[in-house]
């Protein structure tokens, strides 16, 4: 099945809405069960960059599971911003988690380089993968580390409606349909790989880790020591 592309930015605020109040506790708090089981050793301190971060629900648990961090999150859409500025009042996080406006590949982040790259579901968004990875290649300081989760595109529809019925059934319409666009308009692992080679991150594995998701990870420039 080929790739069918997405809208690259929610920009409906009721459809900002539902993201941000849906239960998101298994596939998130599974990306940072993932990430400590990527980088068992590693100890994650000082700024890290949450590309595409929505309304910034990875952002806050990342700066909670590593209280080292201090999570610089950005976004492409003001409906999931407001958002996640509702959500980040009296979280306790204020002073470590920050959630801009930037829409890559013209707006910078708010720092140059970071101590690693952090996304999840932007890679399927983007009409041009490249603009991630150069992201990536750009921000990621010396030794740095990358971890980017994102949905697998199926083999055709009639799977891509089966991943819906079983994990998002009991989810608002809006949820489900999103779902099911996304799912067509993700990458397979083989493309991925494609992409980071033509990117220069020939060094990020790419591994399947469920039925419906793929981890991008690793230290792309010096190994870390």
């Amino acid at each position: 099945m080929d790739r069918t592309p997405e809208p690259e930015l929610m920009l409906d605020p009721e459809q900002a809405r539902a993201y941000a109040e849906a239960d998101f506790e298994a596939p998130h708090g599974r990306f940072i069960e993932l990430f400590r089981e990527t980088f068992p050793d590693l100890e994650v301190s000082g700024p890290v960059l949450d590309l595409g971060c929505g309304p910034g629900d990875i952002a806050m648990r990342f700066a909670r599971a590593f209280p080292e961090s201090r999570v610089d999150g950005v976004d492409g859409a003001p409906a999931m911003l407001a958002e996640g500025a509702r959500l980040l009042a009296g979280s306790g996080l204020e002073s470590r988690v920050r959630l801009v406006q930037a829409c890559l590949p013209d707006d910078p982040p708010p720092r140059d380089h970071y101590r690693g790259v952090i996304s999840n579901s932007l890679l399927h968004h983007l009409h041009d993968p490249a603009v991630l990875w150069d992201a990536v290649g750009r921000h990621t300081g010396p030794g740095g580390f990358v971890f980017v989760m994102d949905l697998m595109r199926p083999d055709s529809r009639e799977v891509a409606e089966a991943l819906v019925a079983t994990h998002a059934a009991d989810e608002p319409a809006v949820l489900q349909r999103d779902f099911f666009h996304s799912l067509l308009a993700a990458f397979r692992p083989d493309e991925v790989r494609d992409q980071l080679a033509r990117a220069g991150l020939a060094r990020l594995g790419v591994r399947p880790v469920s039925d419906r998701h793929l981890i991008i990870s690793g230290f792309p420039g010096q190994a870390e020591a």
